[in-house]
């Protein structure tokens, strides 16, 4: 390690206190940060979107782990590391064909996936070729029994499961409330994890969900006359539980707030996550107070999420997203299993060590793998609030631990 990587490796060290950071930076006569023994690196896939409506999740994901990287001279497990990137497309095939690709190339393991559908489809062929995945955005709860699927994110349930228990707290015997989500598999993921904690035949929630289309153009007459069909019924709703993210959730926030309802609005963080708010820079009366629930937040007083959040807005000029978060701890999970797995590791014998890791001291909060190999962790509930004149997902406080 070279004078100035060393002084800034101790730096960090001093900073962040984490046993991951300690045994990367080592002594220089500690042979655990060696090598392959041939010298050459180690090659990890990276999956990303390069296109379409998942592209801003993937770069926050392809962010999240360079950032790692360069943090620890670009090493994992104290070997050298060659990262290969592949596109995942926007659907199942094209998901196997960007994993089938990097397969060819020798990777020891393989991170990323940012579209919940291409994780469904990707799931045989990682399974069969015995190469770990370490996923590092939200999974179907569908996806289930898998032995070299691990993710650092969460099951799509949870995020329901955590407002449902808020919400049923919250809220009067006498209100009501409206469910409006797109018609796809993840939103009925997190729509069932609602409902089983908020209760199935709770009065408050007694109407039927309204599901908006799952257009590419969000601003077609049909989505507005959704949104309409939801905030106008008898009784009217003084909440809405909504599950949107990106360009999408930008619209429904807009033509929702146009339809004139201000009453209460809680959703999954992803409503508000990452570019959203920038959206609503001249306009923030339009986002603030909107209730959500997430995994991490920003502003958490933790060591690690100082590090990693300063680290990152200096890098961006941005705040991190929980996509970020999620991919540098996969690149710490893979950092802290590389080197259990020993000098010359296999994917097998690296699978192996994903499973003796302990607790996992995160920006997030210290959380760790359950059996079905997702994290056991907190759930935060934010506000939209203005942090001097930029809109921000303020914390307010834990919601439940789950996983």
């Amino acid at each position: 390690m070279s004078q100035m990587n060393r002084r800034r490796a101790l730096k960090l060290l001093a900073a962040l206190g984490t046993t991951g950071l300690v045994a990367a930076c080592g002594s220089d006569e500690d042979p655990g940060g060696a090598s392959l023994g041939d010298g050459r690196p180690i090659k990890i896939g990276l999956v990303v979107p390069t296109s379409g409506g998942f592209k801003a999740i993937g770069d926050e994901i392809a962010n999240g782990f360079q950032l790692f990287l360069e943090l620890q001279d670009r090493r994992l497990g104290g070997h050298p590391v060659e990262l290969l990137t592949a596109d995942e497309g926007a659907s199942g095939a094209t998901g196997k064909a960007a994993v089938e690709s990097l397969l060819k190339q020798g990777v020891l393991a393989l991170t990323g996936v940012a579209n919940p559908a291409v994780m469904f489809g990707i799931r045989d062929t990682v399974e069969q070729a015995r190469v770990p995945l370490i996923g590092s955005n939200a999974s179907p709860t569908s996806l289930q029994s898998v032995v070299y699927i691990w993710r650092t994110s969460y099951v799509l349930d949870e995020v329901g499961r955590a407002l449902g228990q808020h919400m049923r707290r919250q809220l009067k015997p006498s209100e009501q409330v409206a469910i409006i989500m797109p018609e796809t598999p993840a939103s009925q993921d997190v729509l069932r994890g609602f409902r089983v904690e908020f209760g199935e035949t709770d009065r408050r929630i007694k109407d039927a969900v309204v599901w908006t289309k799952d257009v590419a153009n969000p601003s077609k007459s049909a989505f507005v006359s959704d949104i309409r069909r939801a905030i106008n019924r008898t009784p009217k709703p003084t909440a809405i539980f909504c599950h949107y993210d990106g360009a999408t959730a930008v619209e429904f926030i807009r033509q929702l707030r146009g339809e004139g309802y201000r009453g209460k609005v809680y959703a999954p963080g992803f409503l508000t996550e990452g570019r959203v708010l920038e959206s609503f820079a001249e306009s923030p009366a339009t986002a603030l107070g909107i209730q959500t629930a997430l995994n991490y937040s920003a502003d958490l007083s933790n060591t690690a999420n100082r590090v990693f959040a300063s680290a990152y807005r200096k890098k961006h000029n941005t705040t991190p997203t929980t996509y970020a978060m999620a991919s540098y701890d996969a690149a710490q999970v893979l950092d802290q299993a590389i080197r259990l797995a020993g000098e010359n590791p296999t994917s097998q014998q690296l699978n192996l060590a994903l499973g003796k890791i302990g607790q996992i001291d995160s920006p997030r909060g210290t959380w760790q793998f359950n059996q079905p190999r997702t994290p056991q962790q907190k759930w935060y509930l934010r506000e939209v609030q203005l942090d001097g004149q930029v809109l921000s997902n303020v914390l307010i406080n834990e919601l439940a631990t789950l996983g």
